[in-house]
């Protein structure tokens, strides 16, 4: 593909998802990533999209714009797996555990099938169908409320529902990270819910692969300090990893694995 094309395709990228990593639309093109990065330079330039650590979003905005669960679902897999399975590691008999919407928490729910004696609270429908189509031997929780492109359920009632509830471990999955908003989303509604789910939690772990690192969504969810420990990979970069070591109570990096070429 010659560049022209590759730039246009790639302003329209952003333009429909709002926001794109340099890492997918390298794989898209069949090019290196530092030919993604020159051409988001000059796109950057031409006032066509704006360039942000790891990708490109919309000019000016993309904080409200929230990907729906099947596009976000494809985005970092290996990253999101080897999270899921240290997470899974924290899980023990007899706890009662809170699982937030998101494509992390749903690889998360599918390996805590396999565990038992655990009581499960989630605003999650898809996370909430993946305990029901295992059979798992568990107590699974599913709030009411309004359905959100990422389906979680949000608003009053889902809020009201956690009120009253004592849980010994939230995971907590989260659209964006960054040194001065903390932790965020796209979605008021979403922030409102999780920050319930933070406040009936003895412990909160936050699991976010590196690609989250700089992204930003109009809402706050909670600040760097407020959460227990943060789950990432190792491709998160040396200055996510020192503030985050600064901020948070623990920082765990899992390796991925590597993709075996064809």
């Amino acid at each position: 593909m010659l560049a022209d094309a590759r730039r246009s395709a790639t302003a329209a990228a952003v333009a429909r998802e709002g926001v794109v990593r340099v890492s997918d639309l390298a794989e898209m093109f069949g090019v290196s990533l530092m030919t993604v990065r020159r051409d988001i330079d000059v796109l950057d330039e031409a006032g066509l999209l704006e360039k942000i650590h790891g990708g490109a979003k919309i000019r000016g905005g993309a904080s409200t714009h929230e990907p729906g669960f099947e596009l976000k679902s494809t985005q970092a897999q290996d990253e999101k797996e080897a999270i899921a399975a240290e997470a899974a590691s924290l899980a023990q008999e007899g706890m009662a555990i809170g699982l937030s919407a998101g494509t992390t928490t749903f690889a998360l729910a599918k390996l805590l099938c396999q565990k038992r004696g655990l009581t499960v609270v989630t605003n999650s429908v898809r996370i909430a169908d993946v305990f029901h189509a295992s059979a798992a031997k568990l107590t699974v929780i599913l709030t009411g409320g309004e359905r959100t492109p990422s389906d979680a359920l949000v608003g009053p009632i889902a809020t009201s529902s956690v009120h009253q509830l004592h849980l010994d471990l939230l995971f907590l999955g989260v659209h964006g990270v960054d040194a001065d908003a903390g932790f965020t989303t796209p979605n008021l509604l979403e922030a409102e819910m999780d920050r319930a789910l933070i406040a009936a939690s003895r412990k909160v772990v936050v699991l976010a692969d590196h690609s989250k690192w700089g992204m930003q969504g109009i809402s706050t969810i909670a600040a760097l300090e407020d959460v227990d420990e943060v789950i990432s990979d190792a491709g998160l970069g040396q200055d996510a990893q020192r503030v985050l070591r600064q901020r948070v109570g623990r920082l765990r990096l899992v390796p991925v694995p590597q993709r075996q070429s064809a």
